[in-house]
């Protein structure tokens, strides 16, 4: 089922290339929508168990101890769902403004999707630096050929931040296999024996960490690694956007859950990198959040309001509480679909108005309702009003924090606030004060096509925010055995030193 998860966008990418322009569109949502009817069954046949689920391991370059490993837990398969979910909404959210070079642009998306699901469900080292580089490929043309006026600039940034992080993680990659080799007499890629056969690498450790640590932190990307964000968000087309706050930035936090902390975790533990982490990360959440308050660009707001979000996620993954780790992966989901919508929305103001200005908008709730009632729901979500989604993983993330770090938490519960104050005064501006423009009062309302694209997030807005035990349940198994094996792990090297 993972192979087929892989394979299927990237043959219908080369299929997309082949069939009249005119019905590129429709292909591209249909093989989408055929994606998402494959990963769903995962859904109900996956098992909360702390183990990974549907492998399949076989050799690939046996020589170099390379496999074609592939599987998911409670921690990725969320992860490959919300991919799904969001590929096919992003392919119909285009219909409207992607009227050049449309094979391309649908190809470019499907080979998107084979690639960051390649990334989440790698059990192979090899493997996953190649899906890693496979998703940055389709998503520089994304924004340097579909994108706004500077998207070369952002394009070219956001490429070159994001290569010069992963060929420092390849480097440590290398080294890690190489070392390993050296103790046990066995070259391989595989996660599972890299996993198995910890080693005392001394020093070295803090180094290879680091290559990890910049990769990761870019993506993610924590302060001050996030200045290529807002570039590459506001020159991105809409489906760009979506995808790239929705799944891309998971990447690092992922890479993080993943990789960093269980290879290095006497690194990860350390009190001076703990520190450190855990100061970025408020760092993040308070500076994101107020350079939100003062943007008038709405797309840029909402880009500046991931870096707040994922400052939450890594307070949790580093408070290391069974609590924090489940609410860091909730609001990995929740910032993928609140934050898709709201860029989902921006975009739809801009072809209405051909500006992202906040300023160029106001009283626009008397014109088109339905519009304005889905971005104050969608808002109210970002911010983390209770009963909905985005509620959840930050209580969780503050509740669990507590635990550890009680005055980080304390500093971390004020970022609600500052959410509140950056994205209520614009809802306002944007939708609730007079309508004093001429050019705003014959704005249409969402289409049926928009309506298809929103309803979806909205629906899982609410249901996460009432009921999100079955996520819970499922993901519950992984993360006590993220921290069971974090904590045992840095505990036996410390001893053995």
């Amino acid at each position: 089922m993972l192979t087929a998860l892989i394979a299927w966008p990237a043959l219908a990418a080369l299929l997309l290339l082949l069939v009249p322009t005119r019905w590129a569109k429709h292909v591209a949502l249909a093989a989408s929508l055929a994606e998402f009817a494959i990963a769903l069954p995962l859904w109900w046949t996956f098992v909360p168990a702390g183990g990974m689920q549907f492998q399949l391991d076989v050799p690939w370059i046996p020589a170099w101890g390379i496999r074609y490993a592939v599987g998911v837990d409670g921690i990725s398969l969320f992860l490959v769902l919300l991919t799904t979910f969001l590929v096919p909404l992003s392919v119909l959210g285009s219909y409207s403004y992607i009227t050049t070079r449309e094979r391309g642009f649908y190809a470019l998306m499907l080979l998107l999707t084979a690639g960051m699901l390649g990334v989440f469900v790698s059990l192979d080292l090899f493997l996953f630096y190649v899906m890693w580089e496979v998703m940055l490929i389709p998503m520089y043309f994304i924004i340097g050929v579909w994108g706004g006026e500077n998207r070369l600039y952002a394009a070219i940034k956001f490429f070159v931040y994001t290569f010069f992080g992963s060929l420092l993680m390849l480097v440590a990659i290398l080294a890690l296999v190489y070392l390993t080799a050296q103790r046990t007499g066995v070259i391989s890629f595989s996660y599972a024996y890299l996993m198995t056969n910890p080693g005392a690498l001394g020093p070295v450790a803090f180094w290879l960490f680091g290559a990890f640590f910049l990769a990761f932190a870019i993506k993610v990307p924590m302060f001050p690694f996030h200045t290529w964000l807002p570039d590459a968000h506001v020159e991105a087309p809409t489906a760009g956007s979506v995808l790239l706050a929705g799944i891309l930035l998971k990447m690092g936090t992922y890479g993080f859950l993943r990789f960093a902390v269980p290879f290095f975790p006497q690194v990860a533990l350390h009190p001076a990198v703990q520190t450190a982490i855990v100061v970025l990360a408020l760092v993040g959440i308070i500076y994101g959040g107020l350079v939100a308050m003062v943007q008038p660009d709405f797309k840029k707001l909402i880009a500046y309001s991931s870096v707040a979000h994922l400052g939450f996620v890594m307070l949790g993954i580093w408070a290391l509480t069974l609590q924090s780790v489940q609410g860091a992966l909730l609001v990995m989901i929740n910032h993928g679909i609140s934050t898709g919508a709201l860029f989902f929305l921006a975009g739809m103001l801009y072809e209405r108005r051909h500006s992202r200005m906040i300023a160029a908008f106001g009283g626009i709730a008397r014109v088109v309702p339905l519009l304005a009632a889905v971005l104050t729901l969608v808002s109210l979500s970002s911010i983390g009003l209770p009963a909905t989604n985005g509620f959840v993983g930050e209580f969780l993330i503050l509740l669990g924090a507590f635990r550890t770090y009680p005055v980080a938490a304390t500093i971390a519960a004020g970022g609600v606030i500052v959410a509140a104050m950056y994205l209520l005064p614009a809802l306002q501006r944007v939708i609730y004060n007079p309508l004093d423009k001429p050019e705003n009062e014959r704005l249409p309302d969402l289409t049926p096509r928009e309506l298809a694209v929103l309803l979806p997030l909205v629906a899982c807005i609410v249901w996460i925010g009432v009921y999100p035990k079955p996520i819970l349940r499922r993901t519950e198994p992984a993360a006590l055995q993220f921290i069971q094996s974090v904590r045992a792990s840095a505990a036996a090297m410390t001893a053995g030193r």
